[in-house]
């Protein structure tokens, strides 16, 4: 901008329309030195972009104790080095190496010594009775004419306990009412992305899900003793479920509530009863007696009339 008035005040008022030609002429330069600018500002981030994101993440889960093959898929060559690396939150620390020309093998991390194995021809990463401690991120790195890179997100989970369906009193609303039992389905020592759901048929009736590790988690259902339904509770993680079915017969029993929930009810009906047994037993007697003293008092008046 002061070039631009520089050259104005240069030329003067005599040549008016050589200084806008001229003014033009340099916005244009400007304009094209900042478009460079841009371009390659741009071209940079989309390297960088390219660097992180470009390549694409496989995403792999499976349950510890399972066989997983990491596969490079593609054509491998004489000179060329393979490189494995691993990291909870990035892949910084080689695990294993292979140079297959010279063959040498060397795994780093302590940890994976004894589970990881690498395919000499295929370069493909063999983690065998895998654990929990697994799980992060991987990255293949094949170095030869070219650099071929590939990731991989694996998620170990653990197993799943069966889960336990008890009798409770204490975690229903309703539990005071006679007309219904209370149970809760409990799951011992769950791990990451675990639900406990209680299904009725089909229909999902609640449920609760928890990313902590070795808690127990428990939910709690209220059904009526007279209920003919199919109840079920559910544990699942994002790769398999475990299910548990609920006996209504068999785990709540009316004679059960009765002693709970009735035992003042019939104390207080056998009280009533054994007044009432105890009024009428008096009546009875009082009856007899009159009855006694009438039938004596009428006999006496006969003999005397007799006598007369």
């Amino acid at each position: 901008m002061r070039v631009h008035a520089s050259v104005c005040m240069c030329v003067g008022s005599k040549s008016h329309s050589l200084c806008h030609i001229t003014n033009d002429l340099i916005c244009l330069h400007t304009s094209l030195q900042n478009m460079v600018c841009v371009l390659a500002l741009v071209q940079l981030c989309l390297w960088h972009f390219n660097g992180v994101f470009g390549d694409e993440v496989k995403s792999v889960s499976v349950m510890e104790g399972q066989n997983v093959t990491l596969h490079t898929d593609t054509q491998l060559h004489t000179h060329d080095v393979i490189l494995w690396r691993f990291g909870v939150q990035s892949p910084d620390e080689i695990i294993a190496e292979i140079n297959r020309e010279v063959n040498i093998k060397a795994f780093i991390i302590e940890r994976l010594k004894n589970h990881v194995e690498i395919d000499d021809q295929t370069g493909s990463l063999i983690i065998t009775n895998i654990t929990t401690q697994h799980t992060g991120l991987y990255q293949l790195e094949i170095i030869g004419n070219t650099v071929q890179n590939k990731h991989f997100n694996v998620t170990v989970y653990a197993g799943l306990s069966v889960p336990v369906i008890s009798r409770v009193s204490s975690q229903c609303s309703s539990s005071s009412s006679s007309s219904f039992c209370c149970v809760l389905c409990s799951v011992m020592n769950v791990s990451h992305d675990v639900s406990v759901s209680w299904y009725k048929g089909k229909s999902l009736l609640s449920s609760i899900s928890v990313s902590d590790l070795n808690i127990r988690l428990s939910l709690p259902l209220e059904v009526e003793y007279q209920d003919t339904n199919t109840y079920r509770c559910v544990v699942n993680n994002p790769i398999t479920n475990l299910t548990q079915h609920l006996h209504i017969t068999q785990l709540c029993h009316m004679s059960s509530v009765c002693v709970c929930y009735c035992g003042r009810t019939e104390a207080v009906i056998r009280l009533v009863i054994s007044a009432l047994v105890g009024v009428a037993t008096v009546a009875v007697l009082v009856y007899d007696v009159r009855s006694r003293r009438e039938s004596s008092s009428t006999s006496d008046d006969s003999n005397i009339l007799k006598h007369e």
